[in-house]
């Protein structure tokens, strides 16, 4: 078994708007799906949500505002699973309740650190 991160993704415009029933569904969606993957012992870590707003430190003490640079979609948070292979973990993130309001997930083998 190794660990994979899922990477979840969603358009910069902003956090998703939804109704009150909206966000109950989507809530419950994630309950389900992060439910899901813990009853088969493979939820190493849920993860947190990552907001809109956030600065980027690049080499030389340049200091931008954003967590992006030219780019349309930001990191909305991130969950480490485990799996048999890479082709386990994305037929898992297939499923993820991102995927049902435009964001999409990245699945990344993790590699250990020796240390």
């Amino acid at each position: 078994m190794k660990d994979f991160a899922l990477i979840y993704r969603s358009e910069s415009t902003g956090e998703i708007q939804l109704t009150p029933e909206g966000t109950l569904k989507i809530s419950k969606e994630w309950e389900n799906w992060m439910g899901g993957i813990a009853a088969q012992n493979k939820l190493i870590s849920p993860g947190k949500r990552l907001g809109n707003e956030g600065r980027t430190v690049k080499p030389g003490n340049v200091v931008t505002n954003g967590p992006y640079a030219e780019i349309k979609e930001l990191i909305a948070g991130l969950s480490i699973i485990r799996a048999d292979s890479l082709e386990e973990a994305t037929e898992i993130a297939k499923y993820c309740p991102i995927l049902s309001v435009g964001g999409n997930v990245e699945v990344r083998d993790i590699i250990p650190m020796n240390g």
